[in-house]
């Protein structure tokens, strides 16, 4: 039997070579040493679409470390196979429910109809 085979790989190496790394200055409470150092890190996956971003370190290399096992994660997610729906059918008691609601929302509208028509 042969390896299933997954549309994308999270191999940390493989990984590297496909991605886009961006770095920029991240926002919020830290002072001088958030607004002069570029630390937040964002991967852009180039095979699936997927950005992925990084600010919460104090380093750019924790923020990459981070990302990337974020990114492994998503792909994974993406990677594991989707489970069949089993179709069921609509059970007896629902239905005789809504045509129920149906006929007493419908007996309204007439009463409605009907007392406009007497305003006029």
């Amino acid at each position: 039997m042969s390896q299933p085979h997954h549309p994308f790989e999270t191999d940390p190496e493989i990984l590297k070579k496909q991605v886009v790394i961006e770095t920029y200055r991240s926002k919020g409470p830290g002072g001088q040493r958030k607004n002069k150092t570029e630390t937040a890190v964002r991967l852009k996956h180039l095979p699936s679409g997927i950005t992925v971003v990084a600010a919460e370190q104090r380093t750019q290399s924790q923020n990459i470390k981070q990302a990337f096992e974020r990114l492994r994660v998503r792909l994974a997610r993406l990677n594991r196979p989707r489970k069949r729906r089993i179709p069921v059918s609509v059970p007896v008691r629902a239905v005789e429910r809504r045509l129920e609601e149906k006929k007493v929302r419908s007996v309204r509208k007439r009463l409605r109809q009907s007392a406009k028509i007497e305003q006029e």
